[in-house]
């Protein structure tokens, strides 16, 4: 559970006004964090689900390597919101399920 806190955490801080180096960080932690769990649900279904692609997408979003700049930060504001809510979501369902 207290892995999926991590990335849901530095999705809320990003509300705040922070430095340009957090937002990388920031993008590095969601990035993993979703490739890991997308990766996961992946080899637990060996098929494709909602989670795989979900989190894979926000994979992509997040991605530090070729970031998607989205230049307002109203536009990702409510971005931050929802990925901070869908990772304390799956941080619950793991924690009554045990899986990825």
């Amino acid at each position: 559970m207290r892995l999926f806190l991590i990335p849901a955490a530095l999705l809320l801080l990003a509300l705040a006004d922070m430095p340009s180096g957090y937002y990388v960080l920031m993008r590095i932690v969601v990035c993993l964090a979703s490739a890991i769990v997308a990766y996961g649900g992946y080899k637990r279904e060996d098929s494709v689900n909602g989670t795989v692609i979900l989190f894979g997408l926000m994979a992509i979003l997040f991605n530090p390597i070729i970031p998607v700049y989205l230049y307002d930060r109203e536009i990702w504001m409510p971005i931050d919101i929802i990925g901070a809510i869908v990772f304390v979501i799956k941080g619950f369902v793991f924690k009554n399920t045990n899986q990825l």
